[in-house]
């Protein structure tokens, strides 16, 4: 039982000084100017179209870090930082987002996966927590096991989704990345490393989300096979 606080405990901490790293340096490169003066929006449509994507619509969305790439209408959706902004965290935000429609353009397997997994994870996410505790509960005073099992396999759905992330989001960065570097919009040395901290750092965020959803799985599965201590 103490090993399962233990780690829940070290991932915790892990995600909090994640989290606050992402934030700082995406501060400190939205204050980094893009020295071709392009916005979020420029970058975006520059990749898209240098990719042959001319059906994939780029829009500003509310919120803060909001961005993403929604392959079921097929648009860019950017934050008003970065789709207004003319620094270098904008630009690597835009150009990862757009890697991520030029993986659905050439048909990248992990995002395939990914999205095939998309309904089945909706469920499995909305119901995972009110089947865990309920689960708990009987298999504590009554010993049936039967609802925790559905919500070790829900738990374990949306985990493995987690994990079929990493790759899909790593590859969105490499992408951007290089095209970021090829065309010249990270004009300079200091410009390109900054987009690849900047995205660095927000891989990570996804890194420990993917570690706390096994953590999480490993307890509960360890409770229901009987080796809670």
């Amino acid at each position: 039982m103490m090993i399962y606080w233990i780690l829940f405990g070290g991932i915790m901490i892990a995600s909090l000084i994640v989290q606050w790293r992402f934030k700082s340096k995406f501060k400190k490169y939205s204050e980094m100017p893009l020295s071709t003066g392009m916005t979020g929006r420029d970058v975006a449509e520059k990749m898209l179209h240098d990719n042959g994507i001319y059906d994939v619509q780029i829009v500003s969305s509310q919120g803060q870090l909001s961005d993403h790439y929604n392959p079921a209408n097929r648009t860019v959706n950017l934050s008003p930082e970065v789709y207004s902004g003319r620094s270098v965290a904008a630009a690597a935000v835009a150009a990862h987002e757009c890697g991520h429609a030029v993986q659905h353009a050439k048909a990248y397997s992990w995002l395939q996966f990914r999205s095939a997994m998309v309904p089945i994870v909706s469920i499995a996410s909305n119901l995972v927590q009110w089947v865990l505790m309920i689960g708990v509960l009987l298999f504590a005073f009554s010993g049936n096991p039967y609802i925790l099992a559905i919500g070790v396999a829900a738990l374990a759905i949306t985990t493995l989704f987690a994990f079929v992330t990493l790759p899909v989001e790593f590859d969105a960065s490499k992408r951007a990345l290089a095209w970021l570097d090829n065309k010249g919009i990270t004009h300079s040395t200091v410009e390109h490393e900054g987009a690849k901290d900047a995205l660095w750092w927000a891989a990570m965020t996804y890194v420990v989300a993917a570690l706390s959803s096994l953590a999480m799985l490993l307890y509960y599965a360890s409770m229901l096979l009987g080796r809670r201590e």
